[in-house]
C-alpha cells in the first residue's frame, strides 16, 4: 500500500477529531474522504502530509515512517490544499520558478520543467500575467501545477474544487484522471462535492465524528443503504401478472406495464433474478436498475445532509 494509517487519533483540547481510524490506499489509485464539516477530513489530511503530528497511530508513506522519518515523507508527496498557495503577485511562470528553486532543482531544468507545465496545464498565454488576474479555475490548475514541480508520487488534495464552476470543476477532473492513468501518481482526496467521489475515486471511506463509519467503492457503498431495485417493463397485463407470481415481491403499475422488485443492485441478486423469470419463461421486455446515490449513502450514514446543503 501507498499509504497505510493504524490507529491514528488527534485530539484538540477536550475535542476528538480523530479517535483511531485506520486507512490504506493503493497505488496509482485515488482515495476519497468524504464527511460533514468538522469530521475531521483537512486534520487527517495535515497528519499524513506532516503538517501537524497525531497524538497516536502508525503511518506509512511509500515506506517512510511518519514518525521517524517526516524528510522521507515530504519527498514523495505534494499538498494542494483549500486555499491556494499562488502568490498573486508573481506571474505564473515565476509562481513555478519558485517552486522549482525551492525543491532545488538547477536553473536549466526549473525552467525546461516551468514552460513543460505551463503548455501541460494550458497555462502559456497567461504565464507572464499576474496570478491576480487569473480566474478560479486558472489559479487552481497553476496551484496543482506547482505541486507537481517535485515529481511526488502522492498528491494530497484537500476540497480541490471548492468555489469552482462546473466547467473548471470537470477540468480539473480530467488532470487528476491522467495524473493516475498516466503516470501512476496516488492521489488523495477530501471533497464536498459527492459526484466528485463518485466520478473520481477508486475507493471511499466516510468520517463522522473522528470514526470511520464505511469504506469501499461508490458502488459497494451504495449497496449498503435501502432504495434499490429493478424496474421490469413488460408487453402485456398477462406478462406482468406471471412475473409477479413468479417474483413474489415487488410495485406493479398496470398503466406503465412495469414491475419494481427490491434488490441491490448487484451483478449476482440480478443475474438470480433473470433466472427465476427464465425457468417460468417469463421474458420481461426491458430492465433498468436503481441504486441509491452517494448523496442518500451519506445521509444513511451519517444522519447529516450532504456536505453542500449543510452550507446552504
Amino acid at each position: 500500500m501507498t499509504i497505510s494509517a493504524f490507529g491514528l487519533r488527534k485530539r484538540f483540547g477536550d475535542k476528538v477529531v480523530l479517535d483511531g481510524i485506520d486507512l490504506s490506499v493503493a497505488e496509482g489509485t485515488v482515495f476519497s474522504l468524504l464527511g460533514p464539516n468538522g469530521a475531521g477530513k483537512t486534520t487527517a489530511v495535515q497528519i499524513l502530509s506532516t503538517l501537524i503530528t497525531a497524538d497516536a497511530g502508525d503511518v506509512r508513506i511509500c515506506g517512510h515512517d511518519l514518525r521517524t522519518d517526516p524528510d522521507g515523507v515530504r519527498s514523495v508527496i505534494g499538498v494542494t490544499g483549500q486555499f491556494s498557495a499562488v502568490d498573486g503577485l508573481l506571474t505564473g511562470e515565476e509562481n513555478l520558478r519558485l517552486m522549482a528553486d525551492l525543491r532545488h532543482l538547477p536553473r536549466r531544468e526549473g525552467r525546461r520543467l516551468t514552460a513543460r507545465l505551463l503548455e501541460r496545464f494550458d497555462l502559456v498565454e497567461a504565464g507572464r500575467k499576474p496570478a491576480s488576474t487569473y480566474s478560479g479555475g486558472m489559479r487552481r490548475r497553476l496551484d496543482l501545477a506547482m505541486t507537481l514541480v517535485g515529481g511526488p508520487r502522492v498528491i494530497f488534495l484537500d476540497e480541490p474544487t471548492t468555489g469552482l464552476d462546473p466547467r473548471s470543476r470537470h477540468g480539473l477532473w480530467d488532470i487528476i484522471r491522467e495524473l493516475v492513468a498516466g503516470e501512476g501518481v496516488t492521489i488523495f482526496l477530501t471533497t464536498q462535492y459527492l459526484e466528485e467521489a463518485d466520478q473520481l475515486a477508486d475507493r471511499i471511506a466516510v468520517l463522522d465524528h473522528g470514526k470511520l463509519v464505511a469504506q469501499g467503492s461508490a458502488a459497494e457503498l451504495k449497496r449498503l443503504v435501502p432504495g434499490g431495485h429493478v424496474s421490469l417493463r413488460f408487453t402485456d397485463v398477462s406478462t406482468l401478472d406471471r412475473a409477479v407470481r413468479v417474483l413474489g415481491a415487488g410495485s406493479r403499475d398496470d398503466e406503465a406495464l412495469t414491475l419494481q422488485v427490491p434488490g441491490d443492485g448487484g451483478v449476482r441478486s440480478l443475474r438470480e433474478l433473470l433466472e427465476r423469470l427464465d425457468l417460468a419463461d417469463v421474458e420481461p421486455e426491458g430492465l433498468t436498475v436503481h441504486t441509491p446515490d452517494l448523496d442518500d449513502v451519506f445521509f444513511a450514514l451519517t444522519g447529516h445532509p450532504t456536505p453542500r446543503e449543510s452550507l446552504r
